[in-house]
């Protein structure tokens, strides 16, 4: 679509050029193909995204075991109680009874030890005498009382663990038990993390007059790898074309380079100039959002760069919304947004402007429900506003003025992977 400009501010004109929130994450999503598998051991597993669904290499359990400690009888023999039977042997976990049961007889048992042919339930130890060979029982069974039938669990060629799983330490314990040693998980994305910038020092390192402590590579690189990634956090590039190039050109040797700072079009945001330099196409370079309006995405081949605005909180926010979707699919998922839930706004707001809106904000749990209530403080270079919050009230563009008690849209950071 073309716009007309003739008589347009030159401030509206670019804001009808940024991209929305959900168009930016769409092209990214679309630019990334899931990683190819690699073998992992079970034991080395949790976390990891199955890249394929495993096959069950057994039956579980492979025949009918008791559940309880008891006798084994059959239900015919006891029609009512008390009745007696002639203990016969015992079948232990590990062991068995291996001939059938005949009228009038009962084996001792023990939970996991499996039934004896012909056995149909299990009359638990609490609900008989015994009398040395003379076994009492004092209820009647029915049948199938305290039996785990073979295959409860699963049986051999099942897959109950689906392809783009996060494991969890459940998975972890059910592919064992399935007799799996090893699994196939997608290879975890590598992630180069790249901050320019002379105003930048490492924590640390002495601050000069016009310096700055860098804080969103280490943010990103904790991100990157508790989102399933492994991340590379360069060196801090100073504002050198020739050297911010040659970072450039090793970042582009990792699944994705997340660039921070210098994305912008000023005199001193080189990136931009560097990547095209490169052969790099630019996809966009502005975001309808705030925090978080300078991001850029960029390709060559199979290289791909998000770049990042410097400010902290912006860093953070933008991440959330681009780099985990990107991720994700890195990681065989679908790289959906993050979602949203309801929440009731426990103060008044503002009517919005253009930009989809990001605000920090507490959430409470109310006997009304869940609550929002936003920082009064929105500066996108305040961390500290960031740590106190514990979610993200979502705005859209020109959402109307709105008062304490409507409901609004939110994000729960307690809810994120990865220690958000």
């Amino acid at each position: 679509m073309v716009f007309r400009t003739a008589g347009v501010s030159p401030a509206l004109r670019i804001m009808k050029a940024m991209l929305s929130v959900r168009d930016a994450h769409g092209r990214v999503v679309a630019a990334f193909e899931p990683l190819p598998a690699e073998m992992v051991s079970v034991a080395e597993a949790a976390g990891r995204v199955l890249a394929q669904a495993p096959a069950a290499r057994l039956t579980q359990p492979p025949s009918d075991l008791s559940a309880m400690d008891g006798y084994a009888v059959r239900a015919a023999d006891v029609p009512v109680a008390p009745a007696t039977l002639k203990l016969v042997g015992q079948a232990p976990a590990g062991g068995s009874y291996d001939h059938p049961l005949k009228a009038g007889e009962t084996v001792r048992i023990f939970t996991g030890g499996p039934l004896p042919i012909g056995a149909d339930s299990i009359v638990i130890q609490e609900d008989t005498k015994a009398e040395g060979e003379r076994i009492i029982i004092l209820e009647a069974p029915r049948i199938g009382r305290h039996i785990r039938k073979a295959g409860l669990d699963f049986g051999a060629g099942d897959r109950p663990l689906a392809a783009g799983r996060i494991l969890t330490t459940r998975d972890v314990a059910l592919a064992a038990a399935m007799n799996l040693p090893w699994l196939a998980v997608h290879r975890k994305p590598r992630v180069a993390i790249l901050s320019t910038g002379d105003e930048l020092v490492m924590p640390g390192e002495p601050v000069g007059r016009n310096q700055i402590v860098s804080s969103s590579g280490i943010a990103v690189a904790a991100l990157v790898r508790g989102w399933g990634g492994e991340p590379t956090l360069f060196d801090i590039a100073r504002d050198d074309a020739a050297l911010i190039q040659r970072r450039i050109a090793a970042g582009a040797q990792h699944d994705l380079l997340v660039t921070l700072g210098g994305a912008s079009v000023g005199d001193h945001d080189l990136v931009q100039d560097a990547l095209k330099a490169q052969g790099f196409t630019m996809d966009f370079w502005r975001i309808a959002m705030r925090p978080g309006k300078p991001l850029m995405f960029a390709a060559k081949e199979r290289a791909r760069v998000l770049g990042l605005p410097g400010n902290p909180v912006s860093t953070m926010v933008c991440a959330l919304l681009f780099v985990k979707p990107a991720l994700d699919r890195l990681l065989g998922q679908s790289g959906d947004l993050v979602a949203t839930e309801p929440a009731r706004l426990a103060a008044d707001l503002k009517a919005n402007d253009t930009r989809e809106d990001y605000v920090r904000a507490k959430l409470s749990h109310t006997v009304q429900g869940l609550t929002v209530e936003p920082h009064a403080v929105q500066d996108s270079s305040m961390l500290s506003v960031l740590a106190w919050s514990s979610g993200l009230l979502v705005r859209p563009p020109h959402d109307p003025a709105r008062q304490a008690g409507e409901l609004v849209q939110v994000i729960d950071l307690a809810k994120l992977p990865g220690g958000y």
